[in-house]
């Protein structure tokens, strides 16, 4: 078993109810166990102008699952959930991204972690040290040192606790 954090975020329809659903859909995959999930934020968008405010939450799971087949397993919840990649950044039904895989560092073309945007965005590092304090970076680099650690600024709880996703 690995630990895996895994990043959810939607804009599109009834963003809560689908993050909802997707925390239920990571609790069902094989073999796995969801350990933590974050309280649910609102966060402005990041890219396109004219998107609406994000909803988002991490996950923590344990898993079994190698991470290219973990990857596998999210796409195909996003694309349950109606997930289109029309458009970098763009609006979207449901994104999940695998933010860390254990202590590896994954660099593939259909993969890499730790998230590469990750370390930028509050959105991802506030709500995964909220489930995970001790959280670090492959390196050994704890996620609560990092500047954007402390920065709430376009951040706000819209549910607090993982009782949103039940």
């Amino acid at each position: 078993m690995i630990t895996a954090h895994i990043g959810l975020g939607a804009n599109l329809g009834n963003a809560e109810a689908t993050l909802r659903s997707a925390a239920a859909a990571l609790r069902a995959l094989p073999r796995s166990r969801l350990t933590g999930l974050s309280s649910l934020y609102r966060s402005a968008p990041i890219g396109p102008a004219g998107q609406g405010d994000y909803l988002n939450a991490v996950a923590c799971l344990e898993t079994p699952l190698p991470p290219h087949e973990l990857l596998l397993a999210l796409q195909d919840i996003e694309d349950r959930h109606g997930r289109l990649r029309l458009e970098r950044w763009g609006p979207r039904t449901l994104d999940l991204d695998l933010l860390l895989y254990g202590n590896d560092h994954i660099s593939t073309v259909r993969l890499t972690v730790p998230h590469p945007e990750m370390t930028h965005r509050n959105f991802v590092v506030i709500p995964l040290l909220e489930i995970s304090p001790a959280a670090c970076l492959p390196d050994g680099a704890p996620l609560a040192g990092l500047e954007i650690a402390g920065d709430r600024q376009g951040l706000a709880i819209l549910r607090s606790g993982p009782a949103w996703g039940d």
